[in-house]
């Protein structure tokens, strides 16, 4: 009698490419040996692509050095599974990508078997946060209000808060940008795309359409292919650069003329 295995029963290899997470074998050596299709999707990459260049080189710059100090503890000195580590990939496109990794070291075969889920929309709703309880002066409060639990956001909300995001960004560059263009746009009164925003985010649509900006202002810096603070205010939407100045201080903690 043949007992069938799990290869008879299960095809591991369709699970691995159709699962939506990152999943892939990592050599000691840093190099992907083996990918599914979420991975090359995410980073915008070919699979040829991905696996002819050391892993550390898709990180992001700030990152590097911690991920290196922690893939040398899993790997060389604790050789223990690693959870919920978080770093930054840039992707082909230029974008950045939030990912969280659970790895697992296999010494034996020099190899390490991972899976990381996309946590990036999640630390744009976090970092609009922040800006938003900044915009509203009420990061106090926020922060005894929500201190044993992280905030969190219905679906739906994200959903809805990231389609009003496009259409920001989508007409950011044009000074006449106002709430009632956006009300249209979405099928809403005013008054109701005023409560909804005040009710998810805690700060007004003009605040909110502000926090857009300002990451959109850190994604030109980021880009490096503006030289001036004018060209930054201009491509973001801000009409005057010394009030974009003022703002970006006060949000980031540092002079933007210092990030070009």
């Amino acid at each position: 009698m043949n007992i069938p295995t799990l290869k008879d029963t299960f095809d591991l290899d369709l699970f691995f490419n159709l699962t939506p997470d990152l999943v892939c074998i990592a050599g000691y050596d840093g190099f992907f040996k083996k990918i599914n299709a979420a991975v090359s999707k995410t980073l915008e990459y070919t699979d040829e692509e991905l696996m002819g260049r050391l892993i550390s080189s898709f990180v992001h710059e700030d990152d590097r050095a911690i991920t290196a100090k922690t893939r040398n503890q899993i790997i060389i000195r604790d050789n223990k599974p690693l959870i919920d580590f978080e770093n930054r990939y840039i992707t082909k496109s230029g974008k950045i990508v939030w990912l969280a990794w659970t790895s697992i070291p296999i010494e034996s075969d020099q190899l390490v078997f991972a899976i990381a889920k996309n946590i990036t929309a999640r630390k744009k709703l976090e970092e609009q946060k922040r800006i938003a309880d900044i915009l509203s002066k009420s990061a106090l409060k926020n922060k005894l209000a929500t201190s044993e639990t992280e905030e969190q956001y219905s679906m739906a909300d994200q959903l809805w808060l990231s389609k009003f995001e496009v259409l920001v960004r989508k007409y950011a560059t044009g000074f006449d940008l106002n709430i009632l263009m956006l009300s249209n746009e979405l099928a809403l009164s005013e008054r109701q795309l005023f409560r909804r925003i005040k009710t998810i985010m805690g700060v007004t649509p003009n605040q909110y359409i502000r926090i857009i900006r300002l990451q959109l202002a850190a994604e030109a810096i980021e880009s490096g292919k503006f030289r001036t603070v004018a060209e930054i205010s201009y491509a973001a939407g801000f009409e005057t650069p010394g009030y974009f100045s003022k703002l970006f201080k006060e949000i980031y903690d540092v002079n933007v003329k210092e990030l070009l």
